[in-house]
């Protein structure tokens, strides 16, 4: 189904990928936002439709959680699930994040992705949509433990501010996290993230977007559940950067919002 990677054999997913290869290379563009999400915390912003939004490794390897809704509308949000089926268990630049029905519609575009693409020696690849974020009733679950500082937390709180609570939050893409499946038993792994200082996941905003991140308290996952014998891992957490930048009108003359899928009715 990811007919729009193979010239050969365009498709109804296809799209115009020269026009996202300049706008990730122009520098026509202005910075109009920026801020630094420091760890173990959440942070929710907004941005409009064609404007580039790029989450950066400010200081070193950092996994971080993102949710995306259409600003005008939270009822339409990202949907890992079909953005699995449609682009791959891993994103990558030229890959798409898809809203949820009945909407159906690429949400954002991948532009620019400074991590490695090729599978570490377990299989494992990078930006993941296997797993989903980490959350207090699991921890409750599993041994009784009452801990609020979790990544459903985080952005359970950081879009708080605008009208919405835990119940909008939804699976995540988890940005800079190495993942797989045992080939064996398909169980599912962590590795840790190879992102560096400076590296950076970039994509364009295809609707008016409400963006939301949480640092995760695990940091770079390199002692993922709190490490050997319940150690904290706060020395591998680090805080990441957000930045928006506002395209210039004229290179975007060739773009247009997509709309929603339509159908006559399910009824």
């Amino acid at each position: 189904m990811r007919l729009y990677r193979d010239p050969d054999a365009p498709g109804r997913l296809d799209f115009d990928r020269g026009l996202y290869e300049r706008i990730a290379k122009t520098d026509q563009k202005q910075l109009v936002h920026a801020h630094i999400v420091p760890i173990r915390s959440g942070y929710a912003w907004q941005v409009k439709a064609g404007s580039l939004v790029r989450l950066l490794t400010v200081e070193g390897p950092q996994v971080c959680d993102l949710n995306l809704w259409n600003m005008n509308n939270p009822r339409e949000r990202f949907w890992a699930a079909r953005t699995r089926q449609l682009q791959g268990a891993h994103v990558t630049t030229f890959d798409r994040l898809w809203s949820c029905l009945p909407y159906l519609r690429p949400m954002a575009t991948i532009t620019n992705d400074t991590l490695p693409t090729t599978p570490t020696a377990n299989g494992g690849r990078c930006h993941d949509l296997l797993g989903s974020r980490c959350d207090p009733y699991l921890y409750k679950l599993l041994d009784d433990r009452d801990y609020d500082v979790t990544c459903h937390n985080n952005l359970t709180r950081a879009v708080a501010a605008y009208h919405l609570t835990e119940l909008d939050v939804h699976d995540v893409l988890n940005v800079f996290q190495v993942t797989g499946l045992d080939p064996v038993h398909e169980i599912y792994f962590m590795e840790p993230s190879p992102a560096k200082p400076g590296d950076f996941f970039e994509f364009f905003a295809e609707i008016d977007l409400l963006c939301a991140i949480s640092t995760c308290p695990s940091g770079d996952l390199s002692e993922w559940g709190w490490g050997p014998e319940g150690a904290d891992p706060v020395a591998n957490c680090h805080p990441i950067g957000v930045e928006v930048s506002a395209v210039d009108g004229e290179l975007l003359k060739e773009w247009k919002p997509p709309e929603p899928v339509s159908i006559d009715s399910v009824y």
